[in-house]
């Protein structure tokens, strides 16, 4: 497995991004809560102290390149695998090639790219040589380490956290390429301060993104009197279209999704757009969306405002009634309805209430009068017998009557905010418990268990 950090010179036909890449830390971009001065992998860099991590960013963020960074700094030998590729027999090659580097007095980094993709077992082969010092493991993954790498893996690897470039670095990146005579410096490259910023804003903090649209768009620069120029128009052109990073069922979608419902619950119709447009922007399928909305509307919305339910459902048909980009306007319209409606999640926790009491308690037995009895037999075995009929009733309710299991006793699961609808329903049910009281105090409800 040949050495992934040569020293050759780079070819011509390489990618702009590869031929780009970083060989010194001074050169990199970005992630200057690690790497500026004083800060811990940046000090692990210089002191050349290898110890196993993770690095865990969206792409483009410089995950491969830090660790050939770290390798170089380290004089290590340099190995690098892809999981979505590698197997059981590469993974032995790996470690054989690290074992013969170590023997040699020669130390080695193992770079495994998206190590999520590796099962349990695979992740655990590198355990005992990790352990052993025959290498240094270094993982790049753009998942959250917590639900995708074992607990063993973690425990014996520090996480490092790369965000996102800014629209300021990916200038810099670009600048960089610009001059760079492994770049387009030897074309005298000219592009407005205008189009260095939309690529930079299209490259979404991605610097591979970054350089791979300069690249297309150096490919149509326009030459004249010596130089080529990179016209306005043809940056437009390129990345017209481009998406957002959205990645499907990844952690980019579920933050996505949290913020959305997260802006609907706390009352901004102006940020639950804007989640809204971004996944849409990003490609998500608006029947998830929509499906969602359905969710937010009985768990953060409820009875304060029961036409939330009605108008999300009504969301959803139309969104399957006239398709995308029409029916998006009626889930958009359902999200600012949301969000502009008043909060209760009384019924979201009273069900999660009830449903603890139902798997605890077990099989408790319906009481006797409120089994129904269409039979004979039944009848005689006082199936039914004293119940009250709440229609014949006064005020059309059986006060003091009890609907639980006699062994459960009565519960408050219940409780109704003073918002919106809510409130009238609170006042109703005041009224009702101050029935019960006076029909039977024995009976009253008992008081609300702190579980619950």
């Amino acid at each position: 497995m040949a050495d992934l950090f040569p020293e050759t010179q780079t070819k011509a036909w390489q990618p702009l991004a590869d031929r780009l890449r970083p060989r010194r830390l001074e050169d990199f971009v970005g992630q200057e809560h690690l790497l500026a001065p004083g800060k811990p992998l940046r000090l692990m860099i210089e002191s050349g102290q290898l110890h196993s991590m993770i690095f865990w960013g969206p792409p483009g963020t410089g995950k491969t390149t830090l660790a050939r960074l770290i390798a170089s700094s380290s004089a290590a030998h340099f190995i690098a695998i892809s999981a979505v590729f590698a197997g059981v027999k590469e993974i032995r090659a790996a470690v054989e090639e690290a074992r013969q580097a170590h023997a040699h007095g020669k130390p080695t980094v193992l770079f495994v790219d998206e190590v999520h993709r590796f099962n349990k077992a695979q992740q655990d082969g590198f355990l005992p040589h990790v352990e052993d010092g025959t290498l240094t493991f270094i993982g790049a993954t753009t998942e959250n380490p917590s639900f995708e790498l074992n607990n063993a893996l973690l425990s014996r690897a520090r996480v490092y956290v790369l965000k996102a470039l800014t629209a300021v670095d990916a200038r810099k990146v670009i600048d960089r390429a610009l001059v760079d005579p492994v770049g387009f410096g030897a074309r005298h490259m000219e592009l407005v301060d205008e189009g260095r910023d939309l690529l930079a804003q299209a490259a979404d903090g991605d610097a591979r993104r970054a350089l791979n649209l300069l690249e297309i768009t150096a490919d149509l620069a326009v030459a004249r009197d010596g130089r080529e120029t990179i016209q306005l128009e043809t940056i437009k052109d390129v990345i017209t279209g481009g998406v957002q990073r959205f990645d499907k069922y990844g952690e980019a979608f579920y933050d996505q999704v949290s913020a959305l419902h997260k802006s609907v619950r706390g009352s901004d119709p102006d940020a639950a757009l804007y989640w809204f447009a971004r996944m849409i922007d990003g490609g998500c399928d608006p029947f998830y969306i929509a499906r969602r909305v359905v969710r937010m509307a009985s768990e953060d919305i409820g009875n304060a405002d029961p036409r939330g339910l009605r108008l999300a459902l009504d969301a959803w048909e139309t969104q399957e009634r006239l398709g995308s980009p029409e029916g998006e306007l009626a889930v958009a319209q359902a999200i600012v309805y949301l969000a502009c409606a008043p909060k209760s999640n009384a019924v979201y926790a009273a069900f999660g209430a009830a449903m603890d009491d139902a798997k605890q308690r077990g099989s408790l037995e319906v009481p006797l009068h409120l089994r129904n009895a269409p039979t004979k037999l039944m009848k005689q075995l006082d199936y039914g017998k004293a119940y009250r009929y709440a229609h014949d009733e006064p005020e059309g309710y059986a006060a003091g009557e009890n609907y639980f299991p006699d062994e459960l006793g009565r519960r408050r699961y219940y409780l109704p905010t003073d918002r919106g609808l809510e409130s009238k329903i609170a006042e109703r049910l005041t009224y009702l418990r101050e029935l019960d009281r006076r029909a039977a105090p024995s009976v009253a409800s008992k008081p609300k268990k702190e579980s619950e």
